[in-house]
């Protein structure tokens, strides 16, 4: 997306918060303002001066900050809630959020002070493309089973930004594993598609926060062991009942980890 000048940005920015009356929110990915949207990017020397094609922020967040923006911060560091966690998405900026910030930091070399900042939001611009996946996965790898999202157990909507998060914790998963390739198998299905490949009833897959992985270079079962420090709240390997050639994480409410010949 090309920047505007420094000028033209702030004045309008300054009418958009004037508009929705103080509030001042870049607009959500996907949303009909979000091409337009006067965003403004953090720079390496601490200025906000470029936008974003994705999702922009305008400013430094730190524990007690809340809203939208907080919320889409926390999609990108979702894999980073420490081990066994999972943290939720829910635009408040708590000890939890803050924690998660830290680890994202520590994890690209950042000052790891748990405040999101320029440095830190560089760091998401870089890895986030513009429709805000990250780097190395895509929608269609979350979703094998039809183009629009439907037939789940939640709405077409809600599966799909399940699968989000779900690949932001993978993105996690890949860097914290070498940066070596995560090959995904299957995302999201629909109770059909569950139905024809014998999933559970109760499967996370129909709800957008499953994915079904590949050996890869790394082995089923450094990515079952991995995945307990990326917010991944079910983790079934080798040993459990028909996952002998995958290794399956999800998040979720509850935790459910399960690979027997991994020693979890």
């Amino acid at each position: 997306m090309r920047s505007r000048p420094t000028g033209f940005l702030l004045a309008a920015f300054a009418g958009a918060v004037l508009a929705l009356g103080g509030t001042s929110a870049s607009a959500a990915p996907g949303s009909a303002d979000a091409a337009t949207a006067p965003a403004v990017k953090a720079s390496a020397s601490g200025d906000f001066g470029t936008a974003d094609a994705c999702y922009t922020w305008s400013g430094t967040l730190r524990e007690g900050s809340s809203g939208e923006a907080v919320r889409q911060l926390q999609i990108r560091v979702s894999g980073y809630p420490g081990t066994g966690n999972q943290l939720a998405i829910d635009g408040a900026y708590g000890p939890a959020t803050k924690a998660a910030v830290q680890r994202f930091q520590a994890a690209y070399g950042l000052g790891a002070d748990g405040i999101a900042g320029p440095q830190t939001f560089n760091k998401i611009y870089q890895l986030q493309k513009n429709d805000c996946t990250p780097a190395n996965f895509t929608y269609a790898e979350l979703n094998r089973c039809n183009s629009d999202w439907s037939g789940g157990k939640v709405s077409a909507a809600t599966a799909r930004a399940n699968a989000l998060v779900t690949m932001w914790k993978l993105q996690a998963l890949r860097h914290a594993l070498g940066d070596r390739p995560v090959t995904v198998n299957g995302g999201f299905r629909s109770v059909s598609c569950n139905s024809a490949v014998g999933g559970a009833a109760n499967s996370r897959h129909m709800y957008g926060h499953a994915a079904d992985l590949g050996a890869g270079s790394q082995g089923f079962c450094a990515l079952a062991k991995a995945a307990r420090n990326h917010g991944f709240t079910e983790i079934l390997g080798p040993g459990y009942p028909g996952h002998n050639d995958h290794t399956h994480v999800a998040g979720g409410s509850g935790r459910f980890w399960s690979a027997p010949s991994c020693g979890i």
